[in-house]
């Protein structure tokens, strides 16, 4: 052999074996993209803890449930602020109403902060593929149903806005106050036809596609359902799943309403039960619970789809809503916009592959301001340096570990006949106590004693035992270090009567 012949040949073994490096390796490189954890991100709109995972007696919600037996159900965790608009800004991108100034359903978060990385951004960096189906960042219910509504076009790579039949029937819809639009009223409607025909059906089967042609590669699949929003609509079957005569107005004593400052209830819910009478306020709560049955099953369709594609045992599910809401607590009370805890309270289930804490239910406070740390280290991804909010990692693991947890919720009044000025209300909760002021306390202080008066209905505030004081002064303390940068505001001044 010459000395060429033994060059040639010692190179063609050299590239041969590069080759056989080059093919082995390639199913590696493959498999470790496949194993970055998909995310579905299930947005349900205005959902009380109206669920069976919750306690609740009346509420038919059997995937929901199934959901929470095999991930972590937060029973105490707690919105920024409660209101569309601004739980959904602060939620996606991590920081407080008073760090992106947005306390009402108009202003975009990047009118504040132009160049802030949401929560889909930050997948987007690390490779993901993210869509949105549905109502994620703010909608205007039902107007926008079928548009972009607020969105936020950097956030995505892929936008799906279904509009379903719910949106061409309006005019069946039942208005218990016509003078006001049925997205501001108690109103609802028993629907013809199939869940598919709904836009909130259709949402669950667009996103089912997404994640069929997606599912060789890691997706981040935010899928946003309008329901229970009013209008409240859902096909019959739902309503037909309760009964009128096993429904009821919540309890609250006669003087509820005595110890409880003028600006903790919402300038457009004034007036108790809006003044309907009890027959009509029980459809509406049977016409609520129908919708939160009807998002259930589409939430089922979900899950079943991510085990029909074999992609359970590696995804993380978060299910939330953007706040609680009444269903006429404190002697009439509906909707949202208040700092009581079914106002301030909303669902929170996570569900991550192999954590230990699968299963169980966690009591550790906790705010909706901590899923974006929580959801970008599960699945290794980056996210900003100085977000407010805490990694719920530990407690997935652990749901009973010790967590001095706090919840600052907070809302914006705005002037009207109660009101000479726009007052800010800000609330905090730990395990037994929460403590709320509104213009800083000169508009009035609440101080509540869950351990003896879970429903709010005792404001220990008005009582001069110096024991609630020292907890007053502790809690106000805690709250002033959490929610700094409140929006200015002048002095109060009490309406004179």
């Amino acid at each position: 052999m010459t000395a060429l012949e033994s060059v040639l040949l010692k190179f063609l073994w050299t590239l041969l074996v590069l080759l056989f490096l080059i093919c082995e390796s390639a199913p590696c490189a493959e498999l470790k993209q496949v194993s970055k954890p998909n995310v579905l991100f299930i947005a349900i709109d205005d959902l009380a803890c109206t669920l069976g995972c919750y306690g609740d007696q009346v509420a038919k919600t059997p995937n929901i449930d199934r959901l929470a037996a095999t991930g972590v159900c937060f029973q105490r965790a707690y919105n920024q602020l409660p209101l569309c608009n601004p739980t959904r800004a602060s939620l996606l991108t991590g920081l407080r109403p008073d760090q992106i100034k947005v306390y009402d359903l108009d202003r975009h978060f990047r009118e504040e902060i132009p160049d802030v990385i949401t929560l889909p951004q930050a997948f987007q960096q690390a490779g993901y593929y993210v869509a949105r189906v549905g109502k994620i960042f703010h909608y205007n219910v039902p107007a926008s149903i079928g548009t972009n509504g607020l969105d936020d076009p950097p956030s995505w790579m892929c936008v799906v806005n279904p509009k379903g039949r719910d949106t061409a029937e309006e005019e069946l819809v039942f208005n218990t106050e016509p003078h006001k639009k049925i997205s501001a009223a108690l109103s609802w409607l028993a629907a013809e036809g199939n869940d598919d025909e709904q836009t909130d059906g259709m949402i669950a089967t667009e996103a089912i596609q997404i994640m069929n042609t997606n599912k060789s590669s890691p997706f981040f699949l935010a899928v946003g359902f309008f329901r229970p929003h009013t209008p409240y609509i859902a096909p019959k079957k739902y309503f037909d799943l309760y009964s009128n005569a096993n429904l009821q107005i919540p309890y609250a004593p006669l003087d509820d309403r005595e110890d409880i400052p003028i600006a903790a209830f919402a300038h457009n819910c004034s007036e108790p039960h809006y003044g309907l009478e009890k027959d009509i306020l029980i459809k509406a709560t049977q016409a609520y619970y129908a919708c939160v049955s009807f998002v259930d099953a589409q939430v089922g369709r979900l899950l079943d789809a991510l085990d029909h594609f074999k992609l359970t045992d590696n995804t993380i599910v978060v299910l939330w809503s953007d706040h609680g809401y009444h269903l006429g607590d404190h002697l009439g009370v509906w909707q949202k916009r208040t700092l009581f805890e079914q106002s301030a309270r909303a669902p929170l289930i996570i569900r991550a592959p192999d954590k230990a804490g699968n299963g169980q239910v966690c009591r550790r406070v906790v705010e909706f301001i901590d899923m974006y740390p929580s959801l970008t280290s599960l699945a290794k991804v980056d996210s900003p340096s100085g977000l407010p909010g805490r990694d719920l990692s530990p407690l997935l693991a652990d749901p009973l570990m010790p967590w001095d947890g706090y919840a600052v919720t907070q809302v914006l009044r705005p002037a009207d006949a109660r009101l000479p000025q726009p007052v800010m209300g800000c609330s905090i909760r730990d395990r037994r106590w929460r403590y709320t002021e509104w213009a800083e306390g000169e508009a009035g202080v609440e101080l509540y004693d869950h351990h003896a008066d879970p429903m709010e209905f005792h404001n220990l505030a008005a009582d001069p035992d110096p024991r609630n004081s020292a907890v007053i002064e502790r809690l106000r303390k805690a709250l002033h270090e959490r929610a700094s940068g409140k929006i200015p505001l002048t002095p109060f001044q009490p309406k004179r009567l």
